[in-house]
């Protein structure tokens, strides 16, 4: 379709506040140590540079559950698709890093069904809540923490451009009370994550203004937002020549993330799929959810040493359900909903869309004309 253009709504605010990212939201350090923290070098590095990457911190015994739990999805999606006749055969033969791949060859999109499932095993709550990567989330949030209720699996099938996230800074998609919140981020892939299979990109001290600039929707053929380099350059004071940081990640390893750091990942250019999840967290104690669509889930409080994380309710909300029905009354219904490819959100309200695809294409007129002020 063709390109369009809208007047910019309410997605940037103006506000700059760098002291909420940098040094200054430094928590005091502990005099007692905690088992996995990291050195006060690694912690000032997070807050002076945006990012930190951070290897060999996990055991194969805390990541490898997760990668079953991915083949057990694998396995029930596959099931659920060959009896509709979405696919040929369940192609049990191919393991964890091919199979998804021969899926999407009979039927295309299949990773953004798996990525929309929004489904948190128990290897994931481990991993979310592991005792020693808390301890680290203490370093740069205080005691009292929460798990965001925005995390992903990345299921970044070999060349695809739905799996080939562009540059963006991660408040961006989030509401506006986002941009006073520092929200650390843990990238861990489940795959040496190398520049061959799309490992991550960052804008060193790309947040240092503590400012969200100008982003646009949606990115080629995606629901991603995009984040111009010369308006990162602009805004943000990111020089593009010398300021980008190719960050491979061992498996094991992870790479930690402030919600202001402008981030992209990398096309895979491998014959594997790069696994990877995004965890997040924030104090609980400020402005906290998604677009009021969910909460977050406490995970720790300094009240009480032996809190019990109570996942009922988080696990009760699904995260991609309310995206969608955010935006209920403006979209065309969806004919296969348990199959649909596409993906919607709030995000899409906040920046210029300059760019219609098969995502934004399901926005009737109205609502390009309610978001915008005009006919789309």
């Amino acid at each position: 379709m063709a390109d369009i253009k809208t007047p910019i709504p309410n997605g940037f605010t103006g506000e700059t506040n760098p002291q909420l990212f940098n040094l200054d939201a430094k928590p005091p350090s502990s005099n007692v140590p905690k088992p996995g923290q990291l050195s006060e070098d690694k912690i000032r590095q997070f807050f002076e540079d945006g990012y930190v990457i951070v290897e060999n911190f996990f055991k194969p015994e805390e990541l490898d559950p997760c990668k079953t739990a991915i083949n057990d999805m694998l396995d029930e999606m596959a099931e659920q698709f060959l009896a509709k006749g979405k696919i040929k055969e369940l192609y049990k033969e191919y393991g964890f890093y091919e199979r998804l791949t021969m899926i999407e060859r009979d039927f295309p999109g299949a990773n953004i069904v798996l990525h929309k499932l929004g489904r948190l095993p128990q290897a994931f709550k481990n991993l979310w809540t592991n005792e020693r990567l808390l301890n680290v989330v203490e370093q740069l949030i205080g005691p009292d923490i929460a798990g965001h209720p925005v995390w992903n699996l990345r299921t970044k099938t070999p060349q695809n451009e739905a799996t080939t996230v562009p540059w963006h800074q991660d408040s961006a998609y989030l509401d506006n009370e986002s941009y006073k919140v520092l929200q650390p981020t843990a990238w861990i892939p489940l795959i040496d994550a190398t520049e061959q299979n799309g490992c991550m990109q960052v804008a060193h001290r790309g947040h240092k203004t503590g400012k969200v600039a100008t982003h646009q929707c949606c990115y080629g053929g995606t629901w991603y937002v995009m984040l111009e380099e010369d308006e990162m350059a602009k805004s943000l004071d990111v020089n593009i020549e010398t300021d980008i940081k190719t960050c491979p990640i061992p498996y094991g390893g992870m790479l930690l993330l402030n919600n202001m750091i402008p981030h992209r990942s990398l096309p895979n250019l491998s014959k594997q799929i790069r696994w990877s999840l995004d965890l997040r967290w924030q104090k609980p104690s400020l402005p906290f959810g998604f677009y009021n669509m969910k909460e977050g889930v406490l995970m720790r409080t300094s009240n009480d040493p032996n809190y019990e994380v109570k996942w009922d309710l988080f696990e009760g909300v699904d995260r991609h359900d309310k995206q969608r029905e955010s935006v209920k009354e403006i979209l065309e219904p969806s004919t296969d909903p348990d199959f649909d490819t596409t993906i919607q959100g709030p995000w899409m309200k906040k920046w210029e869309i300059v760019h219609m695809n098969q995502h934004t294409s399901k926005l009737t007129d109205e609502t390009m004309s309610s978001w915008h002020g005009h006919k789309a």
